[in-house]
């Protein structure tokens, strides 16, 4: 039986032994698929693979298996290639079949030649994703995968680190000094003859978005969502179910990790020939194998040819489309996947999925003590919020709300549509139910506060991102992701986001100035991703509507510019004397542990569904009627809507499922309290909330 290190150092060979024992039966792509993931099911045996999000692409062994948690920033078109294929020796016609699949170079001996003739020879599809990662991710997700990790891995160069594993940021400054880490290894490992092999350039993702490329110029931009971002983009090789999977989608995928020099040298003229396996459309690839002598330009699929062949990125339309579609490897790594799947969440302290008998042990006990960590977590809110229990209830209501699918979000609100409950919620089919943007007024018009408060955020929430609302940054920054004819591929804007990511909208920087027109539509894309959670995508002769789940919070001086679900008045109690010093010395006091439990709670009620009985229904119903016969003015069907919210919230932050009389007294308690303070604030400023 193959050990761990078979199927972890050299899955190859276990591919190689499934398609020798079921070739020509079409069965052994199945079964290699079930043989991983029987393997990657056993006790922390996911631990095992190493994860191109912790390590550095030179630490890894090429066509080892690796895995990488990622967003789907783009998908290419799909590429044909070689699933099966023949070769010939010259001198002795011995023939031997060999897969092409999870490969971009053919396997071929020296005194072979790939038969294009070859009755035997499958075409087949895969589709490729460009993959980034999680745009926005806390450091403490990061932290906990990587110690999580029992990955042992080694670079794949001469020298050797002096531990196992390092993560991206602390390979930063070896990155940035390659001197440095030369004189550092210098002498410390060869061959196993002896040699001392002169370490290969490399030029790993650390430093941001642009990386400088040995054969592009200008510097390859890596397409990251957000500025800033460290780690891998990978060209993601999918062969099964790939139409499951979509732009923005957060996905963990496990695969054979392929950084074959070749695909380095590819657009060098210098380079020589290679044997690659895929093609740009299946029309050419018939022509190619139906016609191999004829056809004087192979510009995708090569046999062993002279160097006056033409190169395999011909079948490109433009020198820039073949520097997105395929940079170097060491700056791109390749993975073809064997397993991958959807991730409901990227929180490391929770099980991966919640449906497994485990995972319901789990969520149960942590339900059984969830009222003390709600009243911890209010707590250690509300000092954050200067004292104001009222904002700090109200941020936790925030931070737990989600758009429901719209199965969901049919099947809890479709009971409404009854006379008076009509007007509400009629939209139902146009508005994304459940998002809950809180618009927290009354900030000091001082950055460190705000700063804090996000810094706070972000150390609750697996993914976020601050946005600084200056004139600068509205006139200048790229919000909305575009589409790119000339290099075929979608450029990245910040509000490309994964689902569930916390984005915090910081007013308070707004000063007097011009919005010019990229500034207008910035401002345009932050509403209307705050009320119909989409983006519009710019495809230059259309748009295209990416819906979306994100939670934003508008901190501002007065009422924000931008829509909001809900406005609430800040009113502090205290007024430390040194802000950044009372912000700095909430998060040192909070224990770790405690923090962890923050971090469940808040991810936990994200995922738990939610219902309303029929008798609460009716008697919420009534309550409305009554309220709107004592106050027919101000009670609106939108203030139904938004009590409804809190109701939600309210029981879900307490653990429970439906919705109960007592919760629903206790929404309109705070409703009611929300608005006076409003009110009190419009009294004090005038028109001004």
């Amino acid at each position: 039986m193959p050990c761990v290190a078979d199927w972890l150092n050299n899955p190859f060979s276990i591919v190689q032994g499934i398609f020798a024992q079921n070739v020509p039966n079409s069965d052994w792509e199945k079964k290699v698929t079930e043989y991983f993931k029987e393997k990657l099911k056993e006790n922390n045996a996911t631990n095992w693979v190493p994860s191109l999000n912790d390590v550095p692409v030179h630490y890894l062994k090429p066509n080892s298996l690796v895995k990488f948690r990622c967003m789907v920033q783009d998908m290419f078109d799909p590429e044909f290639y070689m699933g099966v294929y023949e070769t010939v020796d010259p001198n002795t016609n011995a023939r031997v079949l060999h897969f092409g699949k999870y490969r971009d170079v053919a396997e071929c001996g020296p005194q072979q030649e790939i038969d294009l003739n070859s009755s035997q020879t499958v075409t087949s599809e895969r589709q490729t994703l460009y993959c980034v990662p999680v745009p926005g991710e806390s450091a403490w997700v990061k932290e906990a995968y990587i110690s999580a990790s029992q990955a042992r891995v080694s670079p794949s160069t001469s020298y050797t680190p002096s531990r196992h594993k390092r993560s991206y940021e602390e390979d930063e400054d070896m990155d940035l000094h390659p001197s440095k880490q030369k004189e550092q290894h210098m002498g410390s490992g060869g061959d196993i003859h002896g040699c001392v092999e002169p370490k290969r350039l490399e030029t790993e993702a650390s430093a941001g978005h642009h990386l400088i490329s040995p054969n592009c110029s200008p510097p390859l931009d890596l397409n990251f969502p957000l500025p800033g971002e460290k780690g891998p983009a990978c060209l993601v090789k999918v062969y099964e179910s790939w139409d499951t999977f979509k732009v923005n989608d957060v996905l963990e995928v496990y695969g054979i990790l392929s950084v074959d020099p070749v695909l380095s040298i590819v657009n060098n003229e210098e380079s020589q020939p290679v044997i690659q396996l895929f093609c740009d459309s299946l029309e050419n690839l018939v022509v190619r194998l139906q016609n191999p002598v004829e056809y004087e330009n192979p510009t995708c699929i090569h046999r062993k040819m002279d160097s006056s062949a033409l190169d395999p990125m011909e079948c490109m339309d433009t020198a820039e489309e073949q520097r997105v579609h395929s940079p170097p490897a060491s700056l791109v790594p390749r993975i073809h996947v064997i397993l991958a799947q959807k991730l409901q969440h990227i929180n490391p302290l929770l099980p991966a999925c919640l449906n497994e008998e485990e995972s319901k042990t789990f969520v149960s006990n942590f339900m059984s003590e969830l009222s003390p960590v709600r009243a911890e977590l209010l707590g250690f809110l509300t000092h954050a919020l200067l004292g104001d229990s009222l904002a700090a209830e109200y941020l936790i209501l925030h931070l737990i709300s989600t758009v429901m699918s719209f199965q969901r979000s049919f099947e809890s609100w479709t009971k409404y549509s009854r006379h008076t409950f009509k007007q509400s919620y009629a939209r139902r089919d146009v508005l994304p139910l459940g998002k809950f943007t809180v618009n927290l007024s009354g900030c000091p018009r001082n950055s460190i506060f705000t700063e804090h408060i996000y810094r706070i955020i972000q150390q609750l929430v697996p993914a976020s991102y601050r946005l600084q609302m200056t004139i600068e940054n509205m006139n200048h920054s790229r919000f909305i992701p575009h589409k790119d004819y000339t290099a075929n591929r979608l450029v990245s804007g910040v509000l490309q986001l994964a689902s569930n990511t916390s984005l915090v909208v910081d007013e308070t920087q707004l000063e007097q100035g011009q919005l010019d027109t990229t500034g207008v539509h910035n401002v345009t894309a932050l509403g209307n991703l705050i009320t119909w959670q989409k983006v519009d995508y710019d495809f230059s002769y259309h748009q295209m509507e990416f819906p979306c789940n994100i939670n934003v919070l508008i901190t501002s001086e007065g009422r924000s510019l931008l829509p909001s679900d809900c406005q609430v008045h800040l009113q502090p109690q205290i007024i430390p004397p040194n802000m950044e010093e009372y912000m700095n010395s909430l998060l040192t006091a909070v224990l770790p542990s405690v923090l962890n439990k923050f971090r469940i709670y808040l991810s936990l009620l994200r995922l738990l569904d939610y219902s309303i009985s029929d008798e609460v229904t009716k008697a919420v119903e009534e309550d409305f009627v009554e309220m709107r016969k004592n106050d027919p003015e101000s009670i609106t069907a939108d203030d139904l809507h938004r009590t409804l919210l809190v109701a939600r919230f309210l029981s879900l932050s307490a653990g429970q499922t439906t919705l109960s009389r007592e919760r629903w007294l206790r929404a309109k308690q705070l409703e009611a309290l929300r608005k006076a303070r409003l009110q009190q604030q419009k009294c004090v400023n005038g028109n001004e909330l």
